[in-house]
């Protein structure tokens, strides 16, 4: 498992355009058939994707993690952006359709991943942080997410977040999470941008069309950076850092956050005209 470590925010403002790749992009994280997991020094989250195709693919007790089982000390949650999915959790079996979220507490032991037709397989966007009591497995359908509307035409930003793992919602440890799909004809998220110290946070774009890119700015806001990121592409984000993006089209982002608390609001705006 590939380990991201911490960057300082000084140290961030000399980082060329392959340091910045090298330090808070995780690519290639979707392959058929298999299973790939990132340890992020940021709040101690993992971030993985699952490609099940031909095979059922079973999360596996990284020997990093010092424990019995994956979920020894842990929390997960998972949301399918492809074909109909099947997770099993301790012999659970739970179906998965796109935009569904699983929500897996700590001390399950066995969950596995499958397809239900290898002609159309699931993609399944994992975010693991740690946790220190058990909440009861959940099952949240791309319907029963909470939804706010937000943006304007003009703004070129109009987009409906939907919101899963949180503190009115699927309840966890540490962990929050849902996703954000923009209309055609927008391509902002995140704009004005935020900061929120007391958590980090990680980015997973999809449905970014062929041949399209996402520009993802990164840096305190006096000291914005950008990274380009391509479908199924994701980012870590410090706590020190903006996360905003534009598209060269419209597209959707899992957002996944852990930390010091729940709060969905807990967040310190940047005027866009104090971007530097």
């Amino acid at each position: 498992m590939k380990v991201l470590h911490s960057v300082h925010p000084e140290d961030f403002k000399s980082y060329q355009t392959q340091q910045i790749r090298d330090r808070f992009l995780l690519d290639n994280l979707v392959q058929a058939d298999a299973l790939n997991c990132v340890y992020t020094h940021y709040d101690r989250m993992i971030i993985g994707a699952a490609n099940p195709v031909s095979q059922t693919l079973e999360l596996e007790n990284y020997p990093n993690l010092r424990a019995e089982y994956f979920l020894q000390r842990r929390e997960i949650g998972i949301i399918n952006v492809a074909g109909d999915g099947i997770v099993t959790a301790d012999g659970v079996t739970y179906s998965l359709k796109k935009l569904d979220c699983l929500y897996v507490g700590r001390g399950v032991k066995i969950v596995t991943f499958a397809s239900a037709d290898a002609a159309s397989p699931a993609v399944f966007y994992l975010l693991s942080s740690p946790a220190h009591k058990e909440y009861p497995t959940a099952l949240a359908t791309q319907e029963d997410a909470a939804k706010v509307n937000a943006g304007t035409p003009e703004m070129a930003n109009v987009r409906t977040i939907n919101k899963y793992i949180h503190a009115d919602g699927v309840q966890s440890c540490q962990l929050v999470m849902g996703l954000t799909i923009l209309n055609s004809g927008s391509v902002w998220n995140t704009m004005p941008p935020h900061v929120h110290d007391r958590r980090m946070e990680a980015y997973f774009y999809f449905d970014v069309p062929e041949g399209q890119r996402v520009f993802h700015y990164m840096g305190e806001g006096h000291e914005t950076r950008h990274i380009l990121l391509g479908n199924y592409d994701a980012v870590a984000s410090p706590p020190w850092s903006i996360h905003s993006g534009s598209g060269t089209s419209a597209y959707s982002f899992i957002w996944g956050m852990a930390g010091e608390n729940l709060d969905y609001t807990d967040m310190d705006a940047i005027a866009i005209t104090d971007i530097r």
